[in-house]
C-alpha cells in the first residue's frame, strides 16, 4: 500500500498565493536577530517564504510583510542585500 506523499505548501508574502515549499525561497530570522535569505532551507530560526521573483520581494517589502512576520524592524541595507542575492539567484 504505497501512500501518496503530501507536498508541503507555503504562502508567498509577496503575492499571497499558496505554492509548493520547494518552489519558494525562505527568508529566515536567526535566533541572534539577523534576517537573511536561506537558499538551502536549512538555517535555524523563524522562516517566511517568497516566490523566486524580485516582483514578489518588492511587494512584500513595500507592505512591510517581513517586519510583520518577524515582529522586528528590518534595516534598508538588509533589504538591499537580500534583493541583490535574489536577483543574482533569479537568472
Amino acid at each position: 500500500m504505497a501512500g501518496v506523499k503530501k507536498i508541503p505548501m507555503r504562502m508567498c508574502l509577496g503575492c499571497g498565493e499558496m505554492k509548493p515549499k520547494k518552489t519558494l525561497i525562505r527568508v529566515v530570522k536567526s535566533p541572534e536577530g539577523e534576517v537573511s535569505l536561506d537558499l538551502t532551507g536549512k538555517k535555524s530560526g523563524r522562516g517566511a517564504y517568497i516566490c523566486r521573483s524580485c516582483e514578489c520581494f518588492e511587494k512584500a517589502r513595500k507592505a512591510r510583510r517581513f517586519e510583520k512576520a518577524f515582529s522586528c524592524k528590518i534595516e534598508e541595507e538588509v533589504y538591499d542585500k537580500m534583493e541583490g542575492e535574489l536577483s543574482a539567484n533569479e537568472q
